[in-house]
């Protein structure tokens, strides 16, 4: 609370006139307390049907490409060993045709290698966009019925401790779940072996881990951050 000090200069007629009263303003009323919540929009990404749904989507996409690119590395390698093992007894043009190709699959592999990540990455913007797009009203909704005042992003607003009957998350992702529809979570791809790649040549795609996952989530919680600016801290 900022204190406003007002300082009165008084003139030769008020220190001649003691007894001249000064008028005193009325007291200001007392402002409506403030209302605190926080909530946690990494959890809800995690838990909630519409999170899971498009964690899901994104998994299968990048083993579909990962399946893709091994594939391509496999033929690559193929013809890296068929060039190491007989190229001495190869003729001359087929030595240079089987040189044009491995050149032409490596271009191909590390063309497909980027085409992947883009399309990854562009289905990640797409769901995340859909789920700013159905979590917000539903946020919202909450903080008005609640009336609250001040939201606190749980994981960007620094906070150590807070009273566990504050935290608004799950009476969100309880809402957000009963708002549409249940998702049908995509079936979990088999994982893909990548075969190894022959000397400097550039790795196929990983499965996401754990740590990848966090950071996917953290997008989210950016995502809900800018639009939710003048409630959420």
């Amino acid at each position: 609370m900022k204190v406003f000090g007002v300082s009165l200069a008084l003139g030769a007629s008020v220190l001649l006139a003691p007894s001249l009263a000064l008028a005193q303003a009325p007291a200001a009323a007392p402002a409506e307390a403030q209302r605190f919540a926080v909530i946690n929009i990494q959890r809800i990404a995690a838990e909630s049907t519409e999170g899971k749904a498009s964690t899901a989507k994104v998994q299968a996409l990048n083993q579909k490409k990962i399946s893709d690119l091994n594939d391509l590395n496999k033929r690559l390698q193929a013809d890296q060993q068929k060039l190491s093992a007989q190229g001495t007894m190869l003729n001359e043009a087929a030595r240079a045709e089987l040189e044009r190709n491995i050149d032409k699959e490596q271009k191909d592999l590390q063309r497909s290698q980027q085409d992947a990540q883009e399309e990854v990455q562009q289905l990640q913007q797409d769901l995340q966009n859909a789920f700013q797009a159905k979590l917000l009203p539903i946020i919202q909704q909450v903080v008005a019925e609640r009336k609250i005042t001040i939201l606190f992003s749980q994981a960007d607003a620094g906070i150590v401790f807070a009273d566990p009957t504050l935290d608004l998350t799950a009476d969100v992702i309880k809402r957000f779940d009963s708002a549409a529809p249940a998702a049908t979570a995509a079936p979990s791809p088999t994982p893909t072996t990548a075969a190894p790649a022959p000397g400097a040549q550039p790795a196929p795609a990983k499965p996401p881990t754990q740590e990848k996952r966090k950071k996917d989530y953290k997008k989210f919680v950016n995502i809900i951050k800018y639009f939710t600016k003048n409630i959420i801290i």
